[in-house]
């Protein structure tokens, strides 16, 4: 499976179908670089047929939600045998820094996307695009806006443009400023670039209609001062430009041809495009123009995607970082063991649409343990110990047991596993009063070791507190697995087992959902309140459990299935050579369902 398996039919294909039949974007020309109407149309004829991309902010990680843009937009753009542009919308140097462009391009490239036909992150012909590559021709553009009277400077306060906007069902107010000759505009928006005014005091605004019944076309705000440090172009800008202004900017000078966003879009679009028609109208952008889709965002139970709570977690100590295995962060995923192509196949299996709807954390985790079933190879781990001495075999003796490395695929052959007279057992697997329905191992009851014999339990040894610390068990030498007489005695019960001679001890971390409600932050009644509540206390637990020898050789990133317990892997930042640190990527059912 891959991003180009992705291809199930929604309305977003159907629209480039229609587009790519009716030759829409025909005559679309590409230079490689940004440039005006006729620098473009002296380039080489682009060989795209279709051009996505992806824009994310480089203020935080990123989370599970873009990890479905990533695998739309990539994933479009591979099946079109088009081309997907990485681009950072770095238009706030307040918040930026370079710690999070490096973790959002290593984890574009972890999910499989980067590139459409080369997937190396330093691929010439797939280059890293920024925002900020384009603030000359924002500016200049905005020049242009203010030049043929469609901008102008405003002088109000925050306070006052806010109540003058209006309401949903009362029209905005024009600024008192909205008349300024296109001379004054021109000089005070030049004092804005140079520095020479204070930050709030002025910003450039659009001029559309402040009557519109849409309130994005009420005079918007295109750029505010800003005395901030860039961390790519230092303090050559006093001026930034505003997200709903940069953004179709940028598509255009990119040649994007479908630029998707989410839904809380929808009502930006007519501003995007009456932007790109004003630009297209004089020349200064070529058409085609893109063309803005809108898809349902991923709404995810059981988790948080708001990077300032999700900062707040992280900032507080409620994790131990953003990459923390428990964190709705792709860096986190892929630290908890998570897959690239569980995420591919979620994606696909939940769809595409128009219309939000909450999808259960289970589905993501059912395609986990999908894909893990499929490629792990098992392997014994004893989590909760108990000695199990067997008194009638030699203390000196051992001998080796074969256990399938995958049951589903027996070309992976066999490994041993040696028995010897003292093991490890699962504590629960043993019970001196068991309750109904229990057929693992209880006094004077019998069960298969498996791939070994079948022992009958005789007594058990206990401390001063009475808690269990050994049971004592016969093996009939007879009922070997493989053997002949391997059926000779029937039972009801299978364990797993570790020979406490060999085994070898690793930590081992079980996660679970760092949520325990599916709509954290919110109540019965869906009213608000504290959504640090609803933080389940037992989302990591740390034990020191028993593995087979072989473990010890795993590497960091390593995935297996420890059997009965689910899929772990070892850890990508505590693992050390020989010395593993398992986390629990998931169960190997879902034990949430019993709980709702």
């Amino acid at each position: 499976m891959s991003i180009d398996s992705l291809a199930a039919t929604n309305f977003i294909r159907n629209i480039i179908d229609a587009d790519l039949a009716g030759n829409a974007y025909a005559t679309r020309r590409w230079s490689g670089k940004p440039g005006t109407a006729a620098e473009q149309q002296h380039a080489p004829a682009d060989t795209a047929k279709i051009r996505t991309r992806f824009p994310p902010e480089p203020n935080g990680y990123l989370h599970f939600g873009h990890a479905k843009s990533i695998l739309l937009n990539f994933g479009l753009a591979r099946d079109y045998g088009g081309v997907c542009h990485l681009r950072f919308d770095d238009t706030n140097p307040e918040k930026e820094e370079q710690e999070f462009v490096d973790g959002i391009i290593d984890a574009v490239r972890w999910l499989g996307g980067r590139n459409c036909t080369n997937p190396a992150v330093d691929n010439p012909a797939s280059p890293i695009y920024f925002a900020s590559d384009y603030f000359d021709w924002m500016y200049r553009f905005a020049e242009h806006l203010i030049e043929h009277g469609d901008a102008y400077v405003d002088s109000q306060s925050a306070d006052d443009m806010r109540a003058n906007r209006g309401s949903l069902t009362e029209p905005g107010k024009s600024s008192p400023f909205r008349n300024r000759s296109v001379t004054e505009n021109l000089q005070m928006f030049r004092e804005m670039r140079d520095g020479k005014h204070a930050e709030g005091s002025h910003v450039l605004r659009a001029k559309i209609d402040m009557s519109s019944p849409n309130i994005n076309l009420r005079d918007p705000a295109l750029y505010r001062i800003k005395h901030a440090h860039h961390h790519r172009h230092g303090d050559k800008w006093h001026i930034y430009p505003m997200y709903a202004y940069a953004h179709p900017i940028e598509d255009a000078l990119e040649n994007i041809t479908h630029s998707l966003c989410t839904l809380e879009f929808e009502d930006q679009r007519p501003w995007y495009d009456w932007l790109l028609n004003k630009l297209a109208e004089v020349g200064e952008l070529l058409r085609p123009l893109p063309k803005q889709i809108e898809f349902s965002r991923l709404n995810l139970t059981y988790i948080i995607t708001s990077k300032r709570f999700l900062k707040q977690l992280v900032e507080q100590g409620h994790v131990s970082g953003w990459d923390d295995p428990r964190m709705p962060t792709i860096v986190g995923a892929r630290r908890r063991g998570f897959t690239p192509k569980g995420f591919q196949l979620f994606v696909e299996r939940i769809g595409v649409s128009k219309s939000d709807s909450w999808i259960d954390m289970s589905v993501l985790e059912d395609c986990q343990r999908e894909v893990m079933n499929e490629a792990c190879l098992r392997r014994v781990a004893v989590l909760d110990p108990l000695k199990l001495e067997i008194t009638n075999y030699d203390a000196l003796a051992s001998e080796s047991c074969l256990a399938p490395n995958h049951p589903q695929k027996p070309e992976l052959g066999k490994r041993e596993l040696t028995f010897s007279r003292e093991l490890w057992i699962e504590r629960d697997d043993f019970a001196e009063v068991p309750p109904k329905g229990f057929f693992r191992l209880t006094p004077g009851g019998m069960v298969r070791l498996r791939f070994a014999y079948v022992i009958k339990c005789t007594s058990v040894e206990k401390d001063a507190a009475g808690r269990i610390t050994k049971v004592l068990a016969e093996y009939l030498p007879e009922t070997k697995s493989g053997s002949s007489g391997a059926d000779a005695v029937k039972v009801k019960g299978n364990i797993h087992w570790l020979s406490a001679r060999h085994a070898v001890a690793a930590e081992v971390r079980l996660f679970d959902r760092l949520f325990s409600v599916p709509y954290p932050g919110r109540g019965v009644d869906n009213s608000t309140q504290n959504f640090l509540d609803d933080l389940n206390p037992a989302s990591k637990q740390v034990v020191t459990a028993y593995v087979e020898p072989s473990l010890s050789l795993a590497a960091a990133d390593d995935r297996v299935q420890f059997e009965r317990h689910g899929y772990f892997v070892a850890d990508r930042v505590d693992s050390t050579p020989g010395k593993p640190v398992w986390n629990r990527a998931v169960t190997l059912r879902d034990s949430w369902s019993t709980q709702k």
